[in-house]
């Protein structure tokens, strides 16, 4: 059967290229064609994008990349329909994927959705035009349950979380491999975020916090489609602190701590037992319309607080994020065992309401039987 993925980032890209693994499972004579970068083309397929030319965030800057993200639309829809797939997946990135989705629909494709947008937290009103678009909607997160039944949604189904699956493949392949720390100094995480407009904002107050604390060993996890000619400008001047490219996992499994820009990374770092804090700030503009469409609905920015519904992990957003807050969260991560004992109790009731691994088995499972009925 011939499969059509889009992914529009990089967690998109890891969570397509697990359940690509799991639909050849189920359907060896798979036949993939994608948008996605690196960790898709691993296994096998036809590109059509990559990540590295999608990744557009905040309303200031697609609007900026209008023209871009219009030409962007028009080929993936004439792509669509020159390939002629048995089903459309969508990987989050809901902005390009729900259009897609209602052109594929309105053809007679076969529409799955995997991971959910964030419509418990804003733009609820695209609900009616997914209910009559997708075939299935598959959910990541235990709380989105309540949601989805409260409104009327029968084709949702809940998969559980991919991450589970990352992390478990990365620990059965790789878990002799770690990074080492200096000889008895601590090594420290910094997940500053995937795409540019992010870092700008979140690493210069990370490497501040690592500039006072020249005792630790301070690793950036970076990504090669940035590579050297961005980072190596901003740690100059910097000796203890270097930078791996498309390793996060090994970073973390040896991690002490974490800071960490919000999104995918702040789970994954709960997964792996790193006590973190969580930051981030956006450009004033979107932040300012993303205040007023999301209103007063959620309490919290990162998955991991989100998950747990209370504030596990401390999250500094927007004005708050400063070099000077960042370092006082550091300190108490690195100083006050009651507090680190804290935050990984609440990661294993983090781990506890995620359950099993198995999402991308079960996703593709769905997905198969939806082209089946079809």
């Amino acid at each position: 059967m011939k499969y059509y993925i889009i992914a529009g980032e990089a967690s998109g890209d890891l969570h397509g290229a697990n359940l690509m693994r799991a639909i050849l499972r189920q359907d060896p004579q798979a036949q993939f064609r994608f948008w996605g970068g690196d960790a898709m083309a691993e296994v096998g397929g036809k590109p059509v994008r990559h990540i590295r030319d999608l990744a557009i965030m905040g309303f200031v800057e697609v609007v900026r990349n209008l023209r871009t993200v219009t030409q962007n639309i028009n080929l993936c829809k004439q792509d669509i329909l020159q390939f002629q797939p048995d089903a459309c997946v969508y990987i989050d990135y809901p902005g390009f994927n729900l259009r897609i989705a209602r052109f594929a629909h309105d053809r007679g494709l076969l529409n799955i959705h995997y991971i959910s947008p964030q419509l418990w937290a804003w733009k609820k009103g695209r609900i009616k035009s997914m209910r009559r678009n997708l075939d299935c909607l598959c959910y990541i997160l235990p709380f989105e349950q309540d949601f989805y039944a409260r409104n009327h949604f029968p084709q949702a189904v809940y998969v559980g979380h991919p991450l589970l699956d990352a992390v478990a493949h990365f620990k059965a392949q790789s878990a002799d491999n770690p990074i080492q720390a200096s000889p008895s100094r601590r090594l420290v995480a910094l997940l500053p975020g995937s795409r540019k407009q992010e870092l700008k904002r979140s690493l210069p107050p990370m490497l501040q916090v690592a500039r006072n604390h020249p005792e630790c060993d301070f690793v950036i996890a970076g990504m090669t489609l940035l590579g050297d000619r961005f980072y190596q400008p901003l740690i100059q001047g910097l000796p203890n602190v270097s930078i791996v490219y498309d390793q996060t996992y090994r970073l973390l499994s040896s991690a002490y701590a974490a800071l960490v820009c919000s999104g995918t990374a702040t789970l994954e770092t709960a997964l792996f037992n790193v006590p973190q804090v969580v930051c981030y700030q956006a450009n004033a503009v979107s932040a300012a319309i993303a205040r007023v469409l999301i209103g007063n609905r959620i309490k919290y920015i990162s998955l991991v607080n989100l998950i747990a519904d209370a504030p596990v992990v401390v999250e500094l957003i927007q004005q708050d994020f400063t070099a000077q807050r960042l370092e006082q969260e550091f300190q108490r991560i690195l100083a006050d065992d009651s507090y680190r004992q804290s935050v990984l109790d609440g990661y294993a009731r983090v781990h506890s309401l995620l359950g099993n691994a198995g999402a991308s088995d079960r996703t593709a499972a769905e997905i198969i039987k939806r082209i089946a009925q079809k």
